[in-house]
C-alpha cells in the first residue's frame, strides 16, 4: 500500500474531481449520440452539420480533460489514486477522439451508400457511452455502489462482444458484394474505427474495475 492511499484514510478527499467526471462523461454521450444520428441517414450535408458538432464536442473534452490534469497537478490528496484518473480521463478523451475520427472520416470519404451495419456499431457505441456514465456517476462512493459500477461495466464488455460479432459480418459482407476498390478501402477503414470505437469503451471500464479492486 503506497503513501497516498495510506493519507487518504486520514485526510479529506478532493471533490473537484467529481463533476469534472460527470462532465467528461455527459459530453461522451453526447458525442456518441451525434455519432447514431449521422450513421442513420445518407444526406451529406447532414454529415458536414453533425461533424461539426462533434468537433465542437472533442473540443469540450479537451478543455475538460486539461482541467483535469491540472487539478490532479494541484491536488495532494486524490480521491482515488493518481494514475487511476489520469488513465480514466485519457479513456474517455480516446472515446470522444475515435467519434470525431469517424465522422470525419464519413465527411471525407464520402461513400457513395453507407453500410447498414455502421448504423448498428453506432448504436452499441452509444449504449456504451449510457452505461460509462452511470458508472461514473457512482464514483462518488465506488464502494457503496460496487455493484452498479460492476454491472454497467459487465454490460459494455457484453456491448464489446456484439461489436466484434457485427465487425466480422460486416468485412465479410464488404469483401463478398463490393466490387469498387475504392469503396472498399473506405467503408472498411470505417469500420475499423467504429469496432475500435467499442473497444476503447471496453478501456473506459478496465480503469473503474481497475479502482473497484484498489478501492475493497
Amino acid at each position: 500500500m503506497n503513501i497516498d492511499t495510506i493519507l487518504k484514510f486520514f485526510v479529506p478527499k478532493d471533490h473537484s474531481f467529481f463533476p469534472l467526471f460527470e462532465a467528461d462523461a455527459e459530453n461522451l454521450v453526447k458525442a456518441a449520440y451525434l455519432l447514431k444520428e449521422l450513421m442513420s441517414t445518407e444526406d451529406q450535408a447532414e454529415h458536414e452539420r453533425i461533424h461539426k458538432e462533434i468537433v465542437n464536442i472533442e473540443h469540450i473534452g479537451d478543455e475538460i480533460t486539461n482541467k483535469t490534469y491540472e487539478q490532479l497537478n494541484k491536488s495532494f490528496i486524490t480521491p482515488f489514486d493518481r494514475e487511476d484518473i489520469h488513465e480514466l480521463t485519457a479513456h474517455i478523451d480516446d472515446v470522444v477522439d475515435s467519434i470525431n475520427g469517424i465522422s470525419r472520416r464519413v465527411c471525407l470519404y464520402k461513400p457513395k451508400k453507407l453500410v447498414p451495419i455502421y448504423s448498428e456499431l453506432a448504436s452499441l457505441i452509444a449504449e456504451g457511452a449510457i452505461e460509462i456514465k452511470n458508472a461514473v456517476h457512482c464514483l462518488k462512493d465506488p464502494v457503496a455502489n460496487k455493484d452498479k459500477i460492476t454491472q454497467a461495466c459487465n454490460k459494455v464488455k457484453e456491448i464489446e462482444h456484439k461489436a466484434d460479432e457485427l465487425y466480422f459480418e460486416g468485412a465479410s459482407m464488404l469483401f463478398e458484394k463490393e466490387e469498387d476498390p475504392k469503396e472498399l478501402l473506405k467503408k472498411n477503414k470505417i469500420l475499423e474505427i467504429l469496432e475500435r470505437c467499442v473497444d476503447e469503451e471496453e478501456d473506459v471500464t478496465d480503469t473503474l474495475k481497475a479502482i473497484l479492486i484498489k478501492m475493497a
